[in-house]
């Protein structure tokens, strides 16, 4: 396997007297694509935000190319290279699909031209070009969800974390969303993807994280996981019966 790109240590974060993240450590190699799947309230989520700089871990390490990272700021990490979307999409409604990713383009590109050559990229490779001009408050679902991507992508991460973007589409434009992240893949981009849609993590995934009430309980490739009695019982029970 290639050299982690992303090291999780022991990272730990307490709200209150409340464990949402319990101890939890992985590796991410470079170009690697790894699953985090869990039941509602299993700290998926919180885990995102503690990587992504919304929160500082209470305990732990987290390292990118071998760079403590924990504290930093979103806009910090975003700058050397980690970029993430939202499960709840909220593009910037007054401005067009292009100048939403030319706005996140700046970060890379702080020259408006330049930011917005880079944009229109972006948009060809998502398939969002021929929308450019559209208002983003005017997409479908699945377009804010491509575009979510898109402002990530524009950031040019070598890291990135994607917050269930496959969730309320139907089965074709969530085909569409996996053809999509396999040619992020494709660049040599890591991803870190959290998911309830077993078949999309199965399918674009290299191994998978398990979470339960906070705590590690699975990691490994998607089959063996899928197969762990624990796993079952805690997550796949319906889907597996």
């Amino acid at each position: 396997m290639s050299e982690a790109i992303l090291k999780i240590q022991d990272v730990v974060k307490t709200f209150g007297g409340l464990h949402a993240v319990n101890g939890i450590s992985f590796d991410l190699a470079e170009g690697e694509v790894m699953g985090l799947i869990g039941p509602n309230g299993a700290g998926k989520t919180t885990l995102f935000n503690v990587i992504s700089g919304y929160y500082a871990p209470t305990k732990g390490r987290i390292q990118f190319k071998g760079r403590d990272i924990g504290g930093l700021t979103p806009y910090r990490l975003a700058s050397i290279g980690i970029g993430r979307t939202f499960q709840v999409v909220k593009p910037f409604p007054g401005l067009s699909v292009l100048e939403n990713v030319t706005i996140a383009g700046l970060c890379r590109h702080p020259k408006r031209k330049a930011a917005e050559k880079h944009a229109w990229k972006i948009l060809e490779f998502t398939g969002l070009a021929d929308q450019a001009s559209k208002s983003a408050a005017n997409l479908t679902l699945a377009g804010r969800k491509r575009l979510e991507i898109g402002k990530a992508m524009a950031l040019e991460p070598s890291l990135l974390l994607l917050d269930e973007v496959v969730a309320g589409l139907n089965p074709t434009e969530a085909d569409k969303t996996i053809e999509l992240i396999l040619k992020i893949k494709g660049f040599g981009i890591s991803i870190l993807i959290v998911e309830h849609i077993m078949r999309v993590i199965m399918n674009i995934s290299d191994r998978v994280v398990v979470l339960n009430f906070g705590e590690q309980l699975a990691l490994g490739k998607p089959a063996d996981v899928a197969q762990d009695p624990m796993v079952i019982q805690a997550y796949l029970g319906e889907e597996a019966a």
